[in-house]
């Protein structure tokens, strides 16, 4: 017979395991990750092709490449989130105004965090060009997949 569970630890852990829930289905891959990457490497890959700046050596660079930015922007798109919502909550001026800043700070310092992380992760084997370059590149990428999860949304338009 299995020993009888301890009460007082119950509680402690029972919290943790459902972070660590939220966490775990959080990671697992959705429908609509799998076609962001897909939109990002068509994307990248028509830059590539027309955007002197940016470089990439090969199809398989260029699909890593497509989830570094996935995963980089899911993460820019949650810290722009989680400052709007504070811009929302607030109250005071000086608070909002702090929180604009931090909201700058957050959309500029993006490309240089992507610039910086595909150096670091890709070194020469990917150049997506400069800040100008990037920030194009990121809004032709956030612009592509809000395009393409509409068209897949079946609960818009669907007749029955």
């Amino acid at each position: 017979m299995p020993p009888a569970p301890d009460a007082s630890r119950a509680p402690a852990g029972a919290p943790a395991r459902r972070v660590r829930n939220r966490v775990r289905d959080r990671l697992r891959a959705h429908p609509a990750d799998l076609v962001d990457v897909f939109v990002y490497v068509v994307v990248l890959n028509l830059a590539v092709e027309h955007v002197p700046a940016v470089i990439s050596e090969g199809f398989t660079v260029s699909l890593l490449t497509a989830v570094v930015l996935k995963l980089a922007l899911e993460v820019v798109i949650w810290l722009k989130g989680q400052v709007v919502r504070g811009l929302r909550a607030a109250e005071r001026w000086p608070v909002r105004v702090a929180l604009g800043v931090g909201l700058w700070v957050v959309a500029a310092g993006s490309k240089f965090g992507v610039l910086t992380l595909v150096d670091v992760v890709f070194g020469s084997s990917v150049s997506l060009g400069g800040f100008v370059s990037v920030t194009l590149l990121i809004l032709t990428l956030l612009l592509s997949r809000a395009a393409v999860r509409s068209l897949l949304d079946t609960s818009v338009g669907s007749a029955a």
